[in-house]
């Protein structure tokens, strides 16, 4: 396993890929560890695919309070550390952390994926219930309704259901509740307006999350970016539907990989 020391604790990443691949930053959403790109690394063949634990989720430290700012601090010292610059891959909270990074880092980064994100999710008292909700009765007592905005019926109908059930019900809450505040505290528009390079956004026509008209807002903010939808897949579609988003990827990545 793979480690990167940060002030408030260890970052468990790793990296996976050719060592002259075009380096690929994935950062993860909210409530999900790096496993969150399993299916769709073998669809993205010839990239030096970098994934990483955000604070408090998987094998990474906790850190305790943090700001979408902090996180994309941690993104930078990541994409520095293993040889950057890199297109990086956000996707919800990590889309949030790609606009902040991009923003303030732009020499780190080739080009830009945000999937399924915007520069501000959810009105600040949405995301005060969630966390009374956790602080109540842990992070398993929202899973289910997680489940229905993250997924559409025919997906949460299959036992693969279940294993992002368990990923999210075993998330440490004290991490889960940091990352809500720090998504319930951004607005990243005016980061967003400034961005200047080559970017693909991408939504789900069943998101429940962050909807398509939410996520092409996005889009529209970025001079030039790419706007897809894709049919049938909800907030996480690199796990819903893994060709048709890998689909939208990887010509995007073969344009910016050198």
């Amino acid at each position: 396993m793979q480690v990167l020391m940060r002030p408030w604790g260890a970052m468990h990443y790793r990296i996976d890929g050719p060592e002259d691949g075009l380096p690929v930053v994935f950062a993860n959403s909210l409530g999900t560890d790096l496993r969150l790109w399993d299916a769709v690394l073998p669809l993205l063949p010839g990239i030096r695919a970098i994934r990483y634990d955000k604070r408090g989720h998987g094998l990474s430290d906790s850190g305790g309070p943090v700001s979408i700012a902090d996180l994309a601090e941690d993104a930078a010292a990541l994409t520095e550390a293993t040889g950057g610059p890199a297109v990086f891959v956000g996707l919800s909270i990590g889309g949030m952390i790609g606009q902040a990074l991009a923003a303030r880092r732009p020499e780190l980064l080739r080009a830009l994926v945000l999937s399924n994100t915007a520069p501000r999710m959810g009105a600040p008292e949405i995301w005060a219930a969630r966390i009374a909700a956790v602080r109540a009765g842990g992070v398993a007592s929202i899973a289910d309704a997680v489940m229905e905005r993250w997924f559409a019926p025919p997906f949460r109908a299959t036992p693969a259901l279940h294993p992002w059930r368990n990923m999210l019900a075993r998330c440490d809450a004290q991490g889960y509740i940091a990352a809500c505040e720090a998504i319930a505290a951004a607005d990243l528009t005016e980061a967003a307006a400034s961005l200047r390079l080559p970017a693909l956004v991408i939504a789900g026509d069943q998101d429940g999350s962050s909807p398509p008209d939410l996520v092409r807002g996005t889009a529209d903010l970025i001079p030039g970016a790419d706007f897809h939808v894709i049919p049938g897949a909800g907030h996480l579609p690199c796990v819903e539907t893994p060709a048709a988003w890998a689909a939208l990827l990887a010509p995007f990545l073969q344009d910016h990989a050198r």
